[in-house]
């Protein structure tokens, strides 16, 4: 069963109940990412890190050159 299905169940028992109908899927997905967002930035702050540049700083270490050892 995936979302969809599990969500016209809850409309349907919703409707036989009289109670108001369920969000439809996908209604809050921007709301829990920045939600997740902000959770990790506070997390780096509280480890003493900067709150900002975590993506860039990783992307950076990947994709700069090792220095060759000669």
């Amino acid at each position: 069963m995936n979302a969809l299905h599990q969500y016209l169940f809850d409309t349907y028992r919703a409707d036989r109940l009289g109670e108001p109908a369920p969000p439809v899927p996908g209604t809050h997905d921007v709301a829990v990412l920045l939600a997740v967002r902000d959770r990790r930035r506070f997390e780096r702050v509280l480890v003493g890190r900067p709150a900002r540049g975590g993506l860039r700083t990783a992307l950076r270490r990947l994709l700069r050159p090792r220095p060759r050892a000669c």
